[in-house]
Formats: structure tokens, sequence, C-alpha cells
């Protein structure tokens, strides 16, 4: 077994110390979710690194405050608002189509959360299923000719610990069979946000186009409505400035060039555990999540699925 990727930060590092002394001078980047919780911060740390920042927002109207406050907050003009909503897959078809030139990092960070009563998205999917994976897979398959334009680019799919309560269950994922569950439903759909970014960076790392996962924490952000870091314990809640710490040093950080196909946390590669967890944010990583032939599986399902 390879050794674990580890860096000289930790858990408590926030996103400005991963980038300190980057310059991201002509790189261009997109945050999904920018324009709340740790999406925001994600995308002030990029920017203040002199990258040009798209802020992709299902409500342009809100997004366009974040990006004032976010202009005048880093000095950097380059910060845009586009409208994007994942659970609509003409929006994400016309926000791929609309993009122009070369994409250098895609950071796949909006989601939801523990929808209490099952419901049904694109492609009569359940809802945290299609909007956490199926929307951010079109996005994904959409921009690859951007991404692989850049000359070097990364991915980054913002999963969650939760992944370790539920594998994707192939043979019922949209719950037609078995009872609902809001909690196996997230996992599945977290787990499969880590499979997106092994499988891509299989398939697109001869491009110059490397993908990583990673779980961000628990952040006290809208996102956990209907949960909350309350049901995390202690030890594992973070600041939003923590939160966004990984997803930045994935994106941005020349330590980790070349790297792919893994899954982070606290800004370091994860271990993977063989237990199912009793609550949320106990670290870690599932084999299920890193299984190439899972990964291989579940792309080609969405492939048929968004046909």
């Amino acid at each position: 077994m390879s050794q674990l990727f580890q860096s000289p930060f930790g858990r408590h590092s926030t996103a400005s110390e991963v980038i300190e002394g980057v310059d991201l001078s002509g790189r261009r980047a997109i945050v999904t979710g920018g324009g709340s919780g740790i999406g925001v911060e994600t995308a002030r740390a990029l920017a203040a690194a002199n990258a040009e920042v798209t802020l992709a927002v299902r409500r342009p109207d809100a997004g366009e405050q974040v990006a004032a406050d976010l202009r005048a907050r880093t000095g950097n003009d380059a910060i845009h608002v586009a409208r994007l909503d994942l659970a609509d897959l003409d929006s994400v078809h016309e926000f791929a189509a609309g993009w122009r030139g070369p994409l250098h990092i895609l950071i796949n960070n909006a989601g939801i959360m523990l929808l209490p009563e099952l419901e049904r998205g694109m492609r009569g999917q359940e809802q945290q299923f299609a909007t956490n994976y199926l929307g951010h897979f079109a996005l994904t398959l959409g921009l690859h000719g951007a991404l692989a334009d850049a000359g070097g680019a990364r991915v980054v799919s913002v999963s969650s610990s939760g992944h370790l309560f539920s594998p994707v269950v192939f043979d019922d994922i949209d719950f037609r069979f078995r009872p609902y569950d809001p909690t196996a439903a997230y996992a599945q759909s977290k787990t499969a946000e880590v499979l997106l970014a092994v499988e891509a960076d299989r398939r697109w790392s001869g491009e110059g186009i490397r993908a990583n996962a990673l779980h961000p924490g628990a952040i006290p952000t809208n996102l956990q409505r209907y949960a909350g870091g309350m049901r995390t314990p202690e030890p594992y809640r973070k600041t939003v400035e923590q939160g966004a710490a990984t997803s930045v040093f994935l994106a941005a950080s020349p330590l980790v060039e070349g790297v792919g196909g893994r899954y982070f946390e606290d800004v370091a590669e994860a271990p993977v555990v063989r237990t199912r967890p009793t609550e949320f944010g106990v670290p870690g990583v599932a084999g299920y999540a890193l299984d190439g032939a899972n990964a291989e599986r579940l792309w080609e399902f969405a492939t048929g699925i968004l046909r």
C-alpha cells in the first residue's frame, strides 16, 4: 500500500494559511455554491491569490452581493457570478455551454443534506443523489474540454465523513424498494462524489486533469439545517475558515501537484477505515468510496441516466 500523502498543515489550518505565498494569476476557477458557507471562504482565498473566480450559484442576485463583498475584501475585480442550479439539468447544460476558455480549477462544493422526506430530482432520481452527485457529474463532464485546455487542471469534490454511513446501493439508488432514510441517501450521494473524483482522475489524468475528494469538517452553515454541527462531536467541528482549507489546498497548492484519485481531510490524505461510525465527523475513508470498479460502474450509470 502506498504511503498516505501528508502536508505541513492540519485540522486547525485555515484557507489563508494553506495558500499563503501562492500566486494564481492567470488561473480561472469555478466554485459551485460559492455564495454561501465554505464556498464563500473558498472563493475568497482563491481570489486573494489573484485567481479569476466564478461563483456558480442558484440565486445570482444574492451571489452578486457576495461577489461585491469579495472584490472589496480581496482587491480582485475578477470575481464573477453565474447562475447554476445543480438540481436542474438544463441549467447545468446552459452553464457548461456558456463557459469560454480554459478552466484551471473546478470545485464541486454545493450540496444539500439530510432531506427529511423523499424527494425526486432530475430523471426521477432521489434528490440528494441527483443534486450532490448527478448535477456535479454533468457539470464536470460538460466542462471537460475547458479543463483539458488548461494544460494542467484540478477538480475538487467536496464530500463528507457522512459517506461512511453507506456505499452507493446500485440496486436501489432511488429508494424505490427500500424505505427512505435521509442519512443513507445523503451518505451514498457523498460516496458518489468521492467516486466521481476517483474515476475522473483515472480517465483524465493523462490530459493533465487531476481530481481529488475531501471532507471539509463539520461547519455550522445552512447546509446542516436538518442535522447541524451539534450532531457532530466538539473535537471534529471547525470554523468556516478551517473548513475551506482542504478544498483550497487541493485546488491550488503546489504541494499536491500530480496527486489524484484520493480522499483528504484536515489537509492530509485520510486512512481507509472498515467500520461504520456511530456519529458524524469520524475520520477516515471507506474502501468502497475509493474502489475503482465502483467508480467506473457509477460513471457508466450516470452517463446512461443523463443521455
